[in-house]
């Protein structure tokens, strides 16, 4: 493989240091992705990123990368998908067949960054992006995994933030609800454990998942 060239070496130097998102030119990308330096993610907004041969050129180089916004949450061809956080007020846009074709797209999408941007192309374990959008990844992980999200009428799973740093807290109003959100998330890579809830006016209060996406 042919070392990058001077301008080639200043796009890589200047990637993301935690997604390895590149900016440039179309033409300076696209060679990029012909030297196997970078690649283009399939889902839009098709932006680029570092491979692991960019990333090892990056740390043989380099200056100090001036960090960039990390990448926008994976998406179906229509743009607008959005993991369910059992949070919403309003059903989803595509219910049923529709809704679960998102659903896997969406979570394609985000196995395929994995592999691209973990440095070790793992696909086992969550990238940058997860740990930065740590409320949508978890709910995409269990929406995926066929967990049901509460929603207009109905109970599931809740997902929200904590002040744990690279942690969100999984609810669910049955016993059986909570496993089956730990297992999957588990399964996604993730790290859970699970906790009691205060007590509340004497009575013990209900039990929630802590879950983190693992590192190694």
């Amino acid at each position: 493989m042919k070392p990058p060239t001077a301008a080639q070496r200043r796009i890589i130097e200047a990637a993301d240091p935690g997604t390895g998102r590149l900016s440039g030119s179309e033409a300076q990308l696209t060679g990029l992705v012909r030297a196997r330096l970078a690649f283009r993610h399939p889902r839009p907004p098709h932006a680029f990123f570092l491979t692991p041969a960019g990333h090892r050129a990056r740390d043989e180089g380099a200056a100090p990368a001036a960090p960039e916004p990390p990448p926008p949450a994976p998406a179906p061809a229509s743009g607008v998908f959005a993991a369910r956080t059992g949070t919403e007020t309003e059903p989803p846009a595509a219910e049923g067949p529709t809704r679960a074709r998102e659903v896997r797209g969406a979570w394609e999408g985000l196995v395929e960054l994995r592999r691209m941007t973990n440095a070790d192309g793992a696909r086992d374990r969550p990238c940058a992006w997860e740990r930065t959008h740590l409320v949508q990844a978890a709910a995409l992980a269990l929406e995926a995994a066929g967990c049901r999200p509460a929603g207009p009428g109905h109970d599931g799973y809740r997902v929200a933030g904590t002040p744990q740093p690279e942690a969100v807290a999984v609810r669910d109003p049955t016993p059986e609800g909570i496993r089956g959100c730990a297992a999957a998330l588990e399964r996604a890579g993730w790290q859970v454990s699970e906790h009691a809830e205060p007590r509340s006016g004497g009575r013990p209060g209900g039990r929630y998942v802590l879950a983190s996406p693992r590192r190694t």
